[in-house]
């Protein structure tokens, strides 16, 4: 019960705008600094190098969300386009993920779809790929719209699919060759929509692992549970499924050990390393999605 209690505190408190603008100000609190990478993108680029050094790959993402004024939305953008650049002068192992509320969506589909074309032409020239996350259920439908738009152009975009949404499954088979990222998903959700028991959860988790990996596409199995992890190294033993056609990802300054052991193993895995100054929300439903991460939280309190 308290467990439940804390998860709906801190995404109720995620969601909160004058929250999120504060901690702008406050900079790096409450242990933040141990789960986003820096500040601007020069730290995050040098994170990123020590974490290739380990043999791990990269997803990097500019922090942001539900932005209401096309002038943030283009700022964000040129931030994208730059971030591409600047991997490809560097020439760093990494990947990049965007928020179409961070671009636009909230304000005109088409505006956003037109700054995620502005995106991915950059991500097409340094030869790179673009993963759009997947937010809230009431922008998931226009996510996957603006997803199907850019695919008619280019092949180098994926999204996120979350399995505690009802819909996951049949969101899987509409998607069979596209490269997906699947998570449990960290947003709270109505019963309408979304599972909200754990065993459920877990379990539509291990369908749709199935159902992206048996059609052949590329999946990114993006979790810390290490009964999902096991399950996946054994059903893709029993089913013959090579290595090159999955990878595990892992949070920026999560399960370390765990990471290191898999890419020992021969696995690829993939961190997904957050920057910026817009940290509150991305933080607070990190500490909702696991009891342990409060920790984080209280030896940062502690230690200011």
């Amino acid at each position: 019960m308290l467990a439940k209690v804390s998860k709906n505190f801190f995404l109720f408190v995620s969601n909160n705008k004058w929250l999120n603008h504060a901690a702008k100000k406050w900079g790096f609190s409450f242990g933040a600094s141990q789960v986003v990478a820096g500040d601007n993108i020069e730290v995050a680029l040098k994170k990123i190098k020590e974490l290739n050094d380990k043999g791990l790959l990269c997803t990097l993402d500019h922090l942001g969300e539900f932005v209401s004024n096309k002038e943030e939305a283009l700022a964000a953008t040129r931030s994208v386009v730059q971030t591409l650049k600047s991997i490809s002068d560097v020439k760093v192992k990494s990947h990049v993920s965007v928020k179409l509320t961070q671009l636009g969506l909230d304000i005109d589909y088409q505006f956003c779809l037109k700054n995620m074309h502005e995106i991915l032409a950059i991500a097409t020239r340094t030869n790179n790929f673009v993963t759009i996350d997947m937010e809230d259920y009431s922008h998931c439908q226009q996510s996957l719209d603006i997803l199907r738009d850019l695919r008619k152009d280019y092949d180098n975009v994926g999204t996120v699919i979350q399995s505690y949404l009802y819909r996951a499954v049949q969101d899987i088979k509409d998607l069979q060759g596209v490269h997906l990222r699947l998570v449990k998903g960290a947003y709270k959700e109505s019963p309408e929509v979304a599972y909200q028991e754990k065993n459920r959860i877990d379990s539509n988790f291990r369908i749709i692992i199935q159902e992206h990996l048996s059609s052949g596409s590329y999946t990114a199995i993006a979790t810390h549970d290490d009964q999902i992890v096991d399950y996946v190294k054994q059903w893709v033993k029993e089913q013959e499924i090579s290595k090159d056609q999955f990878e595990f990802q892992m949070l920026y300054g999560f399960r370390n050990q765990l990471q290191s052991d898999l890419v020992k193993e021969g696995y690829t895995v993939r961190v997904y390393v957050p920057f910026g100054t817009d940290w509150f929300g991305y933080f607070m439903r990190r500490l909702a999605e696991r009891p342990q991460n409060i920790s984080f939280a209280i030896k940062g309190f502690f230690s200011k």
